[in-house]
């Protein structure tokens, strides 16, 4: 469905032969032709869908401040699979419905409007011409304020929003038209120009999120070292929390400045600045233009030092960065004051000293993982083939366990080394490496230099045959596998995939339609339909009886987090 593409009768789109009427969450009927004259928006959604379940109350607030307009309506479509869970969730709406028992009506919009994932929502303008089927983006990012939700309209703000960060000032980043002001922790306003000509660190956080929890008391170290040099520097909480008292709590902790609780631009600002994680630190220089969208990691990496965090200043830490990495040893990793050396079996201490000259991978894990779990088969046969071969390799398990017991239960079934649970070498490894995800595994080399950190993958495509994880390594296999591929047709078609070619394409780690067996390397794909055949597969003779339907079952959904798609 393209904006516009289609315009439909609302009357015959909502009805049945049996119902000329929607649903109130109280029971009340309300006449389809009410609706003459109004915008209406179709809700997809349902109550077993988390990303639904967080896009409601956004959509409800929208909702509650159009209603007196007179001229927009909501029409909720369910997915849910029994009634009490359409009740349930609808009992929490203050919108209309389709009635739970017209699943045909419900069925022919969903495929009408090619639903493949939810929350959905399809505006349609006072004639039935589809507005836009992007309408759970749009009342995400610019809420009411994208109201009628028409293509200018949307334009408008775009537009809106780029002359707005032309033009950017401090005034223009923390006033608003009813606030000129920002609060302290004991309540008093702060007028936003005595922060003007200062530095101003913009801390986008959430006081029950573990990352923030973390992040702040090291912020706060910084910041009252630069007070106590005098620098000319600011921070302003901008929260994301939901509940008064935690913004209260959160700022009771903090020696710097926020935006009031739930104040509008506090999601004003996380579009503004294209918010993706948290912590995140902006940077607005005494100009009132962007210095830095996230300082948040150079902090933790730097600290004072990161100050005035200017181009010219990151760039001088880069060039520190690359000397200290080109005089880095398997020691200046490993060891930090007292503690010198892992733990083997039964908590037998090992000197680090006792592993320089090796090939040291450091496993970053956990037990609670199931990528961590299911890669530790691997990892294990990758490390005993390479040990057989009397190569100088050894492992090193960093724990992101939540208790020892769980730390040890894991640690128990793996052949190698480890850091003691607890450690707070952990924590600063986590941050030299950038550790965002696990399982990760970082190869360090004989000479102590970081030599990939990007093992894990080598070793789940390629097992024993990746040591040492070198360039030239890799260089090596992938002229094998070139090799390997001479002869090969660049498209075929093939009898399990007939709707489209399948094209010989590199793949790093991929999932076999046909024999469902992992795969790496090579694969005749089709990007399209997501299909893929190992070589040998693709290749062999095909017998009539192997083809298979390999439709997924109706009810199959997958969650991304923001949306629920059709599997």
């Amino acid at each position: 469905m393209v904006n516009g593409a289609d315009t439909h009768d609302i009357q015959c789109l909502l009805s049945s032969s049996e119902r000329d009427f929607l649903i109130r969450n109280n029971g009340d009927q309300v006449k389809i032709d009410s609706l003459k004259g109004k915008k209406v928006a179709l809700y997809f959604s349902a109550l077993w869908c988390g990303p639904c379940q967080r896009f409601t109350p956004t959509l409800a607030e929208v909702y509650s401040k159009l209603f007196p307009k007179g001229d927009f309506e909501v029409i909720f479509v369910s997915g849910d699979e029994d009634e009490g869970s359409f009740n349930g969730y609808f009992s929490k709406m203050p919108w209309l419905a389709i009635p739970f028992s017209d699943s045909e009506t419900r069925d022919h919009l969903d495929e009408l409007f090619k639903v493949m994932g939810i929350p959905h929502l399809v505006i349609l303008d006072e004639n039935g011409k589809v507005l836009t089927d992007g309408g759970v983006e749009i009342v995400r990012e610019y809420g009411v304020e994208g109201y009628p939700f028409t293509t200018e309209r949307i334009g408008e703000m775009k537009e809106q929003e780029e002359r707005a960060k032309r033009e950017q000032s401090l005034r223009s980043v923390l006033a608003s038209q009813s606030r000129d002001y920002v609060v302290s922790s004991d309540g008093k306003k702060v007028h936003v120009s005595e922060l003007e000509r200062k530095t101003v660190g913009l801390y986008f956080s959430m006081s029950s999120y573990k990352s923030s929890a973390d992040f702040t008391p090291k912020l706060v170290e910084v910041y009252e070292k630069l007070k106590e040099k005098g620098e000319s520097f600011e921070i302003v909480l901008i929260s994301l929390d939901d509940e008064e008292e935690l913004f209260k709590q959160s700022l009771g902790s903090m020696p710097w400045l926020a935006l009031p609780f739930k104040d509008k631009s506090c999601e004003k600002l996380a579009r503004y600045f294209d918010l993706t994680t948290l912590p995140t630190l902006v940077i607005i220089g005494p100009d009132g233009k962007t210095l830095s969208s996230n300082v948040a990691e150079a902090i933790e990496e730097h600290g004072v030092q990161a100050f005035p965090f200017t181009p010219e200043k990151f760039a001088e830490l880069n060039e520190i960065e690359k000397a200290r990495e080109a005089a880095q040893t398997l020691e200046s990793v490993l060891v930090s004051g007292d503690p010198d050396f892992v733990i083997g079996k039964e908590g037998r201490k090992i000197p680090v000293s006792d592993l320089v000259g090796k090939t040291v991978l450091l496993y970053f894990s956990a037990h609670w993982c199931p990528p961590c779990r299911a890669f530790l088969p691997k990892l294990k046969e990758a490390y005993q083939k390479i040990k057989a071969r009397n190569e100088s390799l050894e492992v090193v398990f960093i724990s992101s366990d939540r208790d020892e017991p769980s730390f040890k239960e894991f640690f128990s079934g793996m052949p190698w080394l480890a850091l003691p649970f607890g450690d707070a070498r952990k924590a600063s490894l986590s941050r030299k490496f950038k550790v965002f995800g696990i399982p990760m595994l970082v190869a360090i080399g004989p000479t102590g230099r970081t030599i990939t950190k990007e093992a894990r993958d080598m070793i789940a495509v390629h097992g024993a045959d990746a040591y040492p994880f070198t360039e030239e390594r890799m260089k090596e296999i992938e002229g094998q596998y070139d090799e390997m591929a001479k002869g090969w047709p660049e498209k075929l078609r093939h009898a399990l995939h007939e709707e489209h070619e399948l094209v010989l394409t590199r793949c790093r780690i991929y999932s076999c339609d046909k024999c469902d067996e992992e795969g790496s390397v090579w694969t005749f794909s089709c990007d399209e339909c997501d299909f893929c055949l190992h070589p040998k597969c693709a290749l062999e003779v095909i017998k009539d009886d192997d083809v298979e339907e390999r439709n997924p079952s109706k009810d199959g959904w997958i969650c991304d987090g923001e949306v629920c798609y059709k599997a």
